[in-house]
């Protein structure tokens, strides 16, 4: 059994996943110290039709390459890889990261020295070395009413986040699913990721699930990971990527706290569409950043208006059964 397994689900992102790749290669796999982690690297292709396949193959042959199909989805994406996961840990690594030296390894002495947290986060950064908020909190009617960094600022105990400096591991209620460590006991015993979202939030649904099973999550803000925020979908497209995210909110909602607070969430982000629609853009005087922005919310305002109807977003329509 190795000591950590690496899943890394990739869609359409050769580039950054090439650079994601190097880093495993270079910072554990190029060592040759008694120190080095025994890992295995499995990579989970959703269906990319950007050459990432044959990249793989060509420059990458001790990855485990999973070719699936079609894009089935972060969580199902990642419920692959775990599967075919032989690690004492496992970590959820995005294709757009960078691993740093000794990040993969702090995480791992973590949790050995710690059986009771389940899960934990490195502090990820952005490309110029600045911090990423890599801490997330469940959503709920507080968190969807009063502005996050109001929150932050104000209770930080509560919503801790990247403002402030932390001097040792922090007690979170979920970590970014872009660098998410786990021990193999806590799969066991909570199971897959949920494949009832299809991007979003399914990582804060499953820590949600993990906490109640008994283990405790952490983040960790010495070991460091670059995460090139978004690269693979939301700089891409935007809108899409942005309707998926509402999507999944309205699910955590209506699974995790009730159909009515489902409800009036959609209310409160359909008002908050309207006035972006009407006053987020003002031809001429605003820039083309906040042109593009004033689309993108025209295109999530338009999709809550059709009824939220699936065809929109990234989530493939479902294909009808055979014989329906």
């Amino acid at each position: 059994m190795s000591d950590l397994s690496i899943v890394i689900v990739t869609w359409n992102a050769k580039g950054v996943l090439l650079d994601c790749l190097a880093s495993i290669e270079r910072e554990i796999l190029g060592r040759t110290d008694a120190g080095r982690l025994d890992v295995e690297t499995l990579v989970v292709d959703n269906g990319s039709v950007d050459g990432t396949v044959e990249a793989v193959r060509e420059g990458f042959g001790w990855a485990e390459l999973i070719a699936l199909p079609e894009n089935v989805g972060f969580a199902a994406g990642n419920n692959v890889g775990l599967r075919r996961a032989k690690g004492r840990h496992m970590v959820l690594l995005n294709s757009d990261t960078v691993v740093l030296p000794d990040a993969l390894e702090a995480c791992v002495r973590h949790l050995d020295a710690h059986p009771e947290v389940g899960v934990v986060g490195p502090q990820l950064l952005n490309p110029d070395g600045s911090k990423q908020n890599c801490i997330h909190s469940y959503p709920s009617l507080v968190t969807e009413i009063v502005p996050t960094g109001l929150l932050e600022t104000l209770l930080p105990a509560r919503y801790p986040s990247k403002r402030f400096e932390h001097a040792g591991p922090v007690e979170v209620e979920a970590v970014l699913g872009a660098c998410l460590f786990l021990r193999r006991e806590v799969y066991e015993a909570v199971g897959p990721m949920p494949e009832d979202y299809f991007f979003f939030l399914e990582e804060t649904d499953w820590c949600y699930r993990i906490r109640e099973a008994g283990f405790r999550i952490q983040h960790l803000p010495e070991p460091r990971v670059i995460h090139v925020f978004g690269a693979s979908t939301k700089k891409k497209i935007p809108a899409e990527t942005r309707i998926e995210f509402h999507r999944s909110l309205y699910h955590f909602f209506r699974k995790n706290r009730s159909d009515g607070q489902a409800r009036l969430v959609v209310v409160l982000r359909v008002l908050k569409g309207l006035f972006y629609t009407l006053f987020g853009w003002i031809p001429g005087v605003a820039s083309e950043r906040a042109r593009d922005r004033w689309h993108q919310n025209l295109r999530v305002f338009a999709w809550h208006l059709r009824g939220c109807p699936d065809g929109w977003g990234l989530r493939p329509v479902a294909k009808p059964k055979e014989g329906a």
